[in-house]
């Protein structure tokens, strides 16, 4: 039987996204979060009193004795220094999506797991949000029959309409596709199995971006990525998905992602999202929306992927927002971008093994 003793976990960067997972973390009771560190103390300070926590600093969190977990909330570019640090202090180690801004640190982060025995995990989480297990089930039922193929889109004018601080988004490390394509690859890889060769194309139209948001607005940031990147997946199982990653674009009709098989094609939900509707095509037929009752759809619960990997330290089984997932992941949006800088298919070195479907609520322990 599973020893279910609550997993004490840090939290290192309490910048925009922290407050989501500090919201979220009560709904999994295997997780305690002791205490949130950030290289500006005021900042978490706040957090610690938002949220009813302590703040220490980074050094002391690490060398905390009653933190097993470090959530690794930092910027793309440091995520790599962060989780070996982590490691390398005996904490195991949970970071936000990118796993690294490029393969080589994703796998020397992995590499130190790995030597360590200890756990990494990364984001996203969201494919085992309800709506996204629904859909894995319905291809995993065979109903829809071989998968032919499918389309992955996220297209949006860009971050500097809404993040205080954009400039990240935009330097070497960020772009839509190492930004937006890990929910979408991830999910991909949830549903159809992993990635065996890509090309791609990207562009980039502007040098420069204005910011639009407060407390920037008016100010210049330079670009150092593509800004509109086009990639088509060929999986493993034979399954062939386009993918369109954009911040430049100002509206667009794509639904997220389309799953089409010989016998039937699927909507999926948002997979920036636990939950949403999902529609089903049977040959001949006509689209259906497809009711579901499972768990982790009706919210946002950015530490679901957390508490799995607590529940698998203590049980020692895999945990399914793994490292190998997330470094396949951004195995395959770093070779989209080689394929456009050289116009060669890329092979994919890394195969994962595809994460065990979520069979019931997390929350009890009782997982399959």
């Amino acid at each position: 039987m599973e020893n279910t003793d609550r997993v004490g976990v840090g939290i290192i960067g309490c910048g925009n996204i922290s407050s989501a997972y500090l919201k979220a973390a009560p709904n999994f009771p295997i997780l305690n979060i002791r205490a949130v560190a950030d290289l500006n103390p005021d900042t978490a300070a706040k957090q610690a009193e938002a949220f009813g926590t302590q703040a220490r600093s980074v050094e002391a969190l690490l060398a905390s004795d009653d933190i097993e977990v470090i959530i690794n909330l930092t910027i793309p570019q440091a995520h790599v220094e962060v989780g070996i640090a982590a490691l390398e202090a005996d904490k195991h180690v949970y970071s936000e999506k990118p796993l690294a801004v490029t393969f080589a640190d994703g796998q020397k982060l992995v590499a130190k797991g790995e030597e360590t025995g200890l756990r990494v995990g990364c984001a996203p989480d969201t494919f085992l949000g309800g709506s996204h297990q629904t859909c894995r089930n319905l291809v995993d039922a065979g109903g829809m029959g071989r998968i032919v193929g499918g389309s992955a889109c996220f297209m949006c004018p860009g971050h500097e309409r809404w993040h205080p601080n954009p400039a990240f988004y935009y330097a070497k490390g960020g772009g839509p596709m190492l930004d937006m394509g890990p929910y979408y690859v991830t999910d991909l890889v949830n549903l159809l199995g992993p990635v065996a060769r890509v090309s791609g194309m990207g562009s980039m139209l502007r040098k420069t971006r204005e910011i639009t948001s407060e407390p920037l607005k008016g100010q210049s940031m330079d670009v150092d990525v593509p800004t509109h990147v086009a990639g088509l997946l060929e999986f493993v199982s034979g399954a062939i998905v386009q993918i369109t990653m954009s911040f430049d674009v100002a509206g667009h009709r794509h639904t997220p992602i389309e799953i089409y098989g010989t016998d039937a094609s699927l909507l999926v939900p948002d997979p920036n999202h636990f939950g949403g509707k999902i529609e089903r095509m049977a040959k001949g037929g006509e689209w259906e929306e497809i009711a579901f009752d499972m768990p982790y759809h009706d919210g946002n619960f950015r530490s679901l992927g957390v508490a799995d990997m607590a529940h698998a330290i203590r049980s020692g089984r895999p945990h399914r927002a793994s490292g190998a997932l997330a470094l396949h992941a951004l195995e395959v949006m770093e070779a989209i971008g080689i394929a456009g800088e050289t116009g060669q298919r890329i092979d994919i070195t890394t195969r994962p093994e595809r994460p065990a479907a979520l069979k019931t609520d997390i929350a009890d322990g009782a997982i399959a």
